[in-house]
């Protein structure tokens, strides 16, 4: 019953997120004006807001003009319904859950972002830092308490470095996200994290110039990368590392 309680929790979430995502960066309410279609400007049914079903009932588009409507949706809403799922199973039915789900929900609100936009944007950040905070110092502290706020300055540094060294060739909002992420996984996984996100994002860029979606030299959104490499870190970081050192030796 918590399992499925997780999955419509994640699926509701991955709904709001999305909204979050596509208008925060655009400096517009969440809250108004309602959900409507972005080609007629329609407002929606609460038929058509059901998070998944809605698009597969509509065959992925819009009941009255018929316009497509974007895959990103039902994508970010399913996938929120499964992180939030599986997190229970890494890491237990404890604090840490808090922290996965806190971690899960910003990362699907910077992937929408990101991918529409490639933007990260302040305000999103500016919320989710004092949850982390608060989550990692008191309800479900790392050993040791200051590895958070160690890991945090590691985080900021690698990228900051790498931005001065690339004059540029790392955005800001990509800076201060690697900072949050350092407050939720600690100094080790966070330099884990920071090498997973670059392997993963050098394979979506080879990808995406395969399929003709990338071009050579243009800028791609690094933030989809952040969140699968950080989240592959997040959970199996321990594993993968115990793993590197037995080989290693």
């Amino acid at each position: 019953m918590l399992f499925f309680i997780s999955f419509l929790l994640g699926l509701l979430l991955g709904s709001f997120y999305n909204v979050v995502g596509l208008r925060v960066p655009k400096g517009e309410s969440i809250v108004a004006p309602r959900s409507h279609c972005p080609h007629c400007k329609r407002t929606l049914t609460a038929l058509e807001l059901i998070p998944v079903v809605s698009y597969l009932l509509q065959k992925g588009k819009c009941r009255a003009c018929s316009a497509r409507i974007s895959f990103v949706y039902p994508f970010v809403e399913l996938s929120t319904a499964i992180l939030f799922t599986l997190a229970p199973l890494f890491v237990g039915w404890s604090a840490e859950v808090a922290v996965s789900w806190t971690l899960i929900s910003l990362f699907v609100i910077i992937f929408v972002s990101d991918v529409h936009y490639m933007v990260i944007p302040n305000r999103v950040l500016l919320f989710f830092t004092p949850l982390l905070l608060v989550e990692r110092l008191w309800i479900a502290p790392l050993t040791p308490w200051w590895d958070s706020l160690l890991g945090s300055v590691v985080g900021f540094m690698i990228l900051f470095v790498i931005a001065v060294v690339s004059k540029g060739g790392m955005g800001g909002g990509d800076i201060k996200l690697f900072a949050l992420i350092g407050l939720a996984l600690g100094a080790k996984l966070t330099v884990l994290a920071f090498f997973l996100s670059t392997l993963v994002g050098t394979i979506f860029g080879l990808i995406g110039m395969a399929l003709g979606r990338v071009k050579r030299g243009e800028p791609m959104p690094f933030g989809p990368a952040i969140v699968v490499g950080t989240l592959i870190a997040y959970f199996f970081g321990e594993t993968i590392i115990h793993v590197y050192v037995k080989v290693m030796m």
